[in-house]
């Protein structure tokens, strides 16, 4: 249900519908988590980036995730703290017509994937887990 939910509101955002900059932020996936929970990944610290053929991806952490890297996890063996969230952007590539010489650079949105480590509610029971949306 979360992949069917999570699918749905990439293709809401990328099917084009009208929705600007301040309204997607209203948007919700049917079980009910709101894009707004995660509001401001715009600016969050890079962790990571890569390319393939088709598309230009970066891996962004919020200030919990970050602070918890630099303190040593995961490679200090502990888990990552309730709150840590992820976002990962992917775009599809253009060359660029500005620099000169031969670059690609980001042109439309293709993905737009988040997670957030935490404790939820699936189905009346706690659990403690990756809630990707």
């Amino acid at each position: 249900m979360l992949i069917v939910a999570a699918m749905a509101l990439v293709l809401a955002i990328l099917s084009g519908v009208a929705i600007s900059a301040q309204d997607k932020y209203t948007l919700r996936v049917p079980d009910g988590l709101a894009f707004s929970d995660f509001k401001g990944y715009e600016d969050w610290q890079l962790i990571s980036s890569a390319k393939t053929d088709d598309r230009m991806k970066v891996i962004l952490g919020n200030p919990t995730i970050i602070a918890a890297y630099k303190s040593g996890i995961p490679g200090n063996g502990k888990p990552f703290p309730d709150g840590s969230k992820i976002a990962k952007v992917q775009w599809k590539p253009k060359k660029s017509t500005e620099a000169p010489f031969s670059v690609e650079v980001p042109d439309t949105l293709a993905d737009l994937f988040f997670m957030e480590k935490g404790q939820q509610e699936i189905s009346g029971h706690r659990r403690m887990g990756i809630r990707p949306v």
